[in-house]
């Protein structure tokens, strides 16, 4: 009994690791799918930026694309009923005393089926997310196309006016440019201004001092002068003086 049980379970995982190998490959090329999808919409969109050409031509990987789907779904269904097969065997009666064993190994194909999903999802939702998009865009250039092969003259008048649009804002920009310049100038002149005024003040308050200072040298040169003559005038008197009373 023990022996068939293990073979059970051992028949069981290898059920499990065979599915596992199969969704990896699998969900490899199903990314390998989304990013040559992305690059291949990147590359017509600067080759044909004419807008001559439908931005969409995709039809076959996207009937790819849902194949895949559904191949990895179909697996990872398998795979979700092989563990819970496995989670029965754990909990059944009669199951040998490596218990502990059996819950790890059960809980890391559980871990791999879960990383497994979750890729999935989220490689789908990036593929179906570009898809919306581009199909956005494609929309977008046909409306735009239909609209320009449409309505040629108004076209040509729309072209018209949004080029004197641009005229105008143009000239509206030399304007403020100009003004802008007036301004700069007008400042710096009544910058120098003031300058000017303040040398000019400062002048005339060194020309109002200088003549004050030339007064005050000419009365000390006057007091020198008359200080010198008292000096001579009386060393003349003591010499006379003296040689009178020499020679008395």
């Amino acid at each position: 009994m023990a022996a068939g049980s293990s073979n059970y379970w051992e028949d069981l995982r290898k059920q499990a690791r065979q599915l596992e190998n199969e969704l990896d490959l699998k969900l490899v090329s199903f990314s390998k799918l989304c990013t040559s999808y992305s690059s291949t919409r990147d590359g017509r969109r600067d080759r044909y930026s004419s807008d001559t050409t439908p931005l969409l031509n995709g039809s076959s990987q996207d009937r790819m694309f849902e194949t895949m789907a559904v191949e990895i779904e179909q697996l990872l269904g398998k795979l979700t009923g092989i563990n819970d097969k496995m989670a029965e065997y754990t909990n059944s009666a009669g199951v040998p005393s490596l218990n502990a064993a059996l819950m790890h190994t059960l809980q890391r194909h559980r871990d791999i089926l879960q990383d497994y999903t979750h890729e999935f999802h989220k490689t789908k939702a990036n593929f179906l997310a570009i898809r919306e998009r581009e199909n956005l865009l494609g929309s977008v250039r046909k409306d735009i196309e239909s609209y320009k092969s449409g309505s040629g003259v108004n076209n040509r008048r729309t072209e018209l006016f949004l080029k004197e649009h641009e005229h105008l804002r143009n000239s509206d920009r030399l304007i403020e440019e100009t003004i802008s310049i007036a301004m700069a100038t007008k400042e710096n002149m009544t910058s120098q201004r003031g300058m000017l005024k303040s040398i000019q003040s400062k002048m005339n308050t060194l020309a109002n001092r200088f003549p004050a200072v030339n007064s005050l040298i000419q009365r000390i040169n006057l007091r020198k002068r008359r200080d010198s003559l008292i000096l001579g005038a009386i060393i003349g008197i003591c010499t006379i003086l003296l040689l009178l009373y020499a020679f008395h």
